[in-house]
């Protein structure tokens, strides 16, 4: 059968991991989310060889995992002169052979260059697609000769399901703000603002970008300010676009999406 209750009682052990991800996927998110709990695996370099990564707790595609004590991983020496970034990563790997399943913590090296270091390329794979190996970044480390800067973290931690955040934001042509107030998974936008300048805008890119937590799951996603027929049209990067004229007016802003 396709149907299958998951949580029901089938009289036989049942339920996978796979069926966990999919409803996981369905209820919350795709993406890989690492939640604000413990240290949100908080990393700090205790040896220049030597990171460790704090408790924390979150979900790749979909299967859930954490830390419970602080973990360490081995940072390979910098070369005089070369540039290099590493990336801390949680590994989930499945056994061919048994089915066993696991996470750890691996650091992928990046390749030395004189001039500018790149990040190394993660590998892809999608384990509901049957992918034995997957990896979710959680930090960089640049090297510069042989010094080794700060951890630089690449991930937001996600509060609980329905705690709320929110944030002042400056829209182009004023000097006011805006509240970003994300609940869960749902941004709403609000405020009243004095524009100082005007001009027609036909999609021409601002300079300010939505902060990442309050980011849409979809492109167009739009504050509108009704008063002076002036939009901002905002992207899933943070890009903001800017549509109409503020007229240097007076003007309230509303707008409302669903985040990553």
């Amino acid at each position: 059968m396709t149907i299958e209750l998951v949580d029901g009682k089938a009289g036989t052990a049942h339920i996978s991991s796979e069926d966990k991800a999919i409803i996981h996927q369905a209820k919350f998110s795709k993406s890989d989310v690492v939640y604000d709990w413990g240290d949100a695996f908080k990393c700090s370099m205790s040896s220049s060889n030597r990171a460790t990564v704090g408790t924390g707790c979150a979900s790749i595609q979909g299967l859930d995992w954490h830390i419970t004590s602080a973990e360490s991983v081995t940072i390979s020496n910098g070369s005089q002169g070369m540039k290099r970034n590493d990336i801390i990563c949680a590994h989930y790997h499945r056994e061919s052979e048994t089915g066993n399943e696991l996470v750890n913590l691996v650091v992928l090296k990046g390749t030395p260059n004189a001039t500018a270091a790149a990040d190394p390329t993660i590998p892809s794979g999608k384990i509901l697609s049957g992918a034995v190996d997957a990896y979710m970044p959680l930090w960089r480390i640049p090297l510069d000769g042989i010094t080794v800067g700060t951890p630089v973290r690449l991930f937001t931690p996600r509060g609980a399901l329905w705690d709320s955040v929110t944030q002042q934001w400056k829209p182009p042509y004023t000097n006011d703000s805006l509240t970003l107030c994300r609940v869960g998974r749902v941004v709403t936008v609000n405020g009243n603002v004095k524009f100082t300048g005007s001009g027609q805008q036909n999609y021409s890119t601002a300079n300010e970008t939505i902060p990442e937590a309050f980011r849409p799951l979809a492109d167009m996603s739009i504050i509108a300010f009704p008063s002076c027929g002036f939009s901002l049209l905002v992207e899933r990067g943070g890009k903001v676009q800017m549509l109409g004229d503020p007229k240097s007016a007076y003007s309230t802003a509303h707008g409302c999406w669903m985040a990553k």
